[in-house]
């Protein structure tokens, strides 16, 4: 009898298992530049395939091509069934919130962003300057000339959050170095402009540049390609851009939005799905950077001990990264 009473459970809990699987519906909403940018929407994509992979749970897709795609995607998904929908980058921050706000029975979440106030909404955010701030040592020390550059994409504070702690992670190698630092544009196009990321790269290299930082989403192809043809280092951002240009990519800064990605799959899934904001830094492996078969030669093993050792220190508070977003200023 006890054994018939165990099967008779597990093919009950089996059921339930069946049931919940049937009953969640996940979408995502890529942002401007799509899901293979080779950066930050990619990165996404790669914790929904992981997601995917792992339980078999298809994710409903949209790559949002123009501004006004983003509500009315997020709108669609929820008529054809979904139950959760996340909303990749802050530039979905009003669309996502009107839908929450409509849809409380449905579970919501965004990347970068934390000002949001919905209950069944969970944000996250990233300490995108601790990661900034190791490549900015990598470079200062890669570095021949004592000058180094940065490419930002659209003007705002997140991305001067990455120029900022990019410029304390050089300065904290060598004071005495110059950062030649520009962005791309003040609108959402500044994303997706490869030719522009190109040129400024190539004016940076002209002014004695020899390790450009870029953090500009699809623009930073261009900004690779500048450093690639001028025999100069790059360094990516967001995802492990290394294989991209091996031995001319210094390192990449990870942005592990593919985690949080992931997560609100899982968490959405088991039931566990914990609003709120979550803030992701290095000791939460949610920023660092990259060492792989196609830069090691670039990294030495005193570069390598440097930033080893650095991290340790930014985890435990020794060193104290400044955020700009905290103050709208860039303090060393």
């Amino acid at each position: 009898m006890k054994k018939i009473y165990l099967i008779m459970m597990a093919a009950i809990m089996s059921l339930m298992g069946s049931l919940a699987f049937a009953d969640f519906k996940p979408a995502v909403i890529y942002d401007m530049g799509g899901k293979f940018d080779k950066s930050f929407n990619e990165g996404v994509y790669n914790g929904i395939k992981r997601f995917t992979d792992e339980t078999g749970i298809a994710v409903m897709e949209f790559e949002v091509t123009n501004e006004a795609q983003r509500q009315q995607a997020m709108e669609k998904m929820i008529q054809r069934g979904a139950t959760l929908v996340l909303g990749v980058g802050f530039a979905q921050a009003d669309a996502i919130d009107k839908v929450a706000a409509a849809n409380p029975d449905k579970m919501f979440s965004i990347i970068d962003v934390n000002w949001l106030d919905r209950p069944n909404l969970r944000q996250y955010t990233f300490k995108e300057e601790e990661g900034s701030y190791l490549v900015g040592m990598a470079a200062a020390m890669a570095s021949e000339t004592g000058t180094v550059g940065f490419v930002g994409g659209m003007d705002i504070p997140l991305i001067r959050a990455f120029q900022c702690g990019y410029e304390q992670g050089v300065m904290a190698v060598n004071s005495s170095a110059t950062v030649l630092s520009n962005m791309t544009g003040t609108t959402p196009a500044a994303w997706n402009d490869p030719a522009k990321g190109s040129e400024l790269t190539q004016s940076q290299i002209d002014r004695g540049a020899d390790v450009v930082y870029q953090a500009a989403g699809g623009t930073g192809a261009g900004v690779i390609s500048a450093a690639v043809d001028a025999g100069k280092l790059a360094i990516g951002v967001d995802s492990n851009q290394n294989h991209l240009a091996p031995g001319s990519i210094l390192t990449s800064m990870l942005k592990r939005v593919d985690v949080a990605a992931y997560n609100t799959m899982k968490d959405g899934l088991s039931g566990d799905f914990n609003v709120g904001v979550q803030t992701l830094g290095l000791a939460e492996d949610g920023v660092g950077w990259s060492l792989d078969e196609h830069n090691a030669s670039l990294i030495s093993d005193d570069m390598k001990a440097a930033l080893d050792s650095a991290s340790a220190k930014i985890i435990s508070g020794e060193i104290d990264v400044h955020d700009y977003r905290s103050d709208n200023t860039c303090s060393m």
